[in-house]
């Protein structure tokens, strides 16, 4: 599913300037839970804790779709468009063993076809698509974000509230390589990777959107 004001739901591609620079798709790293409204807590929830996943420690491991307690894990895979690079080639979406744009099953590096590439626009002969995360397809794997990381790291995992049954003791956090699960308040359950944080932070003064995200975040 499309972020919200998605250029790729109007009938003329916008220009990539514009596209990239549009103020409303610093809403778009709030996808870390928008399908069960999870972000909307109550003020009263901030003396609770709640399982998260520190962005800049996760590994992309796999643990998190084979770990969790649920038999559809919680964890799914966020996009921040800010940092996204729009590319014809991603490495999160294509498998680096597959150096062709054929984009049949195959040759998608994400197992469950999690990774929705839509064409945006072509310009100056470079053609741009936008890569969205289709949350019910999404096991959790960390594969599309294991490859993006090698490129501008716009893919990253979260656990979505709205699923989390916020165990005493996280399976996921027991089997995480790096500890990158970490207990954070229920009014601010989400981490935003620290690159995403700055844009952010750039763009806040600016945009009610963006500081109105910074407040739904982890602050550290």
């Amino acid at each position: 599913m499309s972020p919200p004001n998605s250029p790729v739901n109007s009938s003329k591609p916008p220009d990539r300037r514009q596209f990239l620079t549009d103020g409303a798709r610093w809403l778009s790293v709030a996808a870390l839970g928008a399908a069960g409204g999870a972000l909307a807590v109550q003020h009263s929830a901030s003396a609770e804790m709640r399982w998260q996943i520190d962005p800049n420690q996760c590994i992309a491991c796999t643990n998190c779709a084979t770990q969790c307690v649920l038999d559809e894990s919680a964890v799914k895979a966020v996009q921040c468009f800010d940092l996204c690079g729009y590319c014809e080639i991603c490495t999160g979406y294509f498998d680096p063993q597959y150096q062709k744009l054929d984009t049949a099953a195959e040759n998608q590096l994400c197992p469950t076809g999690a990774v929705v590439r839509i064409f945006v626009e072509e310009k100056a002969g470079q053609k741009f698509f936008e890569y969205t995360i289709d949350e019910l397809q999404c096991i959790g794997c960390g594969k599309c974000v294991k490859g993006c990381a090698l490129m501008n790291g716009s893919l990253y995992l979260q656990v979505f509230h709205d699923r989390c049954v916020n165990c005493n003791e996280c399976a996921i956090a027991v089997a995480c390589p790096t500890q990158a699960f970490v207990r954070v308040s229920a009014d601010r359950p989400y981490r935003m990777k620290r690159l995403a944080k700055q844009l952010i932070e750039q763009k806040a003064g600016k945009s009610s959107e963006a500081r109105s995200l910074l407040e739904q975040v982890d602050p550290s």
